[in-house]
């Protein structure tokens, strides 16, 4: 299964200024940060039982530089799997929980699933303080064995909208 992850932050520099003294430097206000996500861990446990199934996306130098390191697993055919997501920033020792802060503002993030190949069934088990699908946890059907699966992490999305929010 080839796995691609994408994280997608908004960020909005407001700058304030002031009439007083205009030698004195302006200094941006960055309302929310981006935070740095280096691995995106993805395990997917069988339901009745059996080995768990790892799939990692780790990309220590950001853009440019070297390749992203993509760690694939086998999908077994007709079998239902506990989904977990991961988010880390290995930049950091030890490594930054990413998906800590994913959890705490989970009216402000929502992980969608693209799945481009193959035959699988991808839903939630998890949910906002608002009741809105989260993503961290899903329950994983699969009826095929190989695919592609993209996984998509939004902030501030269009909850009430259908697919990958844009």
């Amino acid at each position: 299964m080839k796995t691609k992850f994408i994280y997608a932050f908004i960020a909005i520099s407001l700058f304030a200024c002031k009439e007083d003294d205009e030698n004195e430097p302006v200094t941006p206000i960055i309302p929310n940060e981006e935070e740095v996500i280096t691995t995106v861990k993805y395990t997917l446990t069988p339901v009745m039982g059996g080995t768990a199934k790892v799939f990692q996306f780790k990309d220590l130098d950001g853009d440019g530089g070297n390749a992203p390191v993509i760690t694939t697993d086998s999908i077994d055919a007709n079998v239902t799997y506990s989904g977990t997501l991961e988010f880390l920033n290995e930049l950091e020792t030890p490594a930054d929980s990413i998906t800590n802060e994913v959890l705490e503002e989970g009216d402000e993030h929502q992980v969608f699933f693209q799945v481009t190949a193959g035959d699988y069934i991808i839903s939630y088990a998890d949910v906002d303080k608002n009741g809105n699908p989260l993503g961290l946890s899903t329950t994983f059907e699969s009826r095929t064995m190989g695919g592609s699966l993209t996984v998509i992490l939004r902030h501030k999305p269009d909850k009430a909208a259908t697919g990958v929010s844009v």
